[in-house]
């Protein structure tokens, strides 16, 4: 499933197209807590978290996910979308919490 796949799938707002939009997704990291996020070492990855802060951005590029997914309906600060799109990284809201968004993604991601 890709960024745009899983976009589509929660219902989720897009709000920067990065350049990763069509980069599979193989591994979820659901997190507050950017400093768990950069224990992870998974390629084909999308963070999602209910952090509305242009460090989630900065830490999904340090670790090279493919986007970011910001749940619970949260509004975003004007810079975190500036911020996104100078890092070319696709970021998206949802109005789903973080445990749903988790439950579906992984319905979506579960092999058949």
């Amino acid at each position: 499933m890709t960024m745009t796949e899983m976009i589509d799938f929660l219902k989720a707002e897009l709000l920067v197209k990065g350049e990763c939009i069509h980069r599979p997704i193989r591994h979820v990291v659901a997190s507050d807590l950017m400093s768990d996020v950069l224990l992870v070492d998974e390629d084909d990855m999308l963070l999602l978290t209910s952090l509305a802060s242009d460090q989630v951005l900065r830490t999904a590029q340090i670790v090279g996910a493919a986007g970011v997914i910001v749940v619970n309906g949260k509004p975003l600060p004007s810079s975190m979308v500036n911020v996104a799109n100078d890092l070319r990284m696709t970021l998206a809201t949802c109005r789903l919490s973080k445990y749903d968004a988790c439950v579906a993604v992984h319905a979506a991601l579960k092999p058949a």
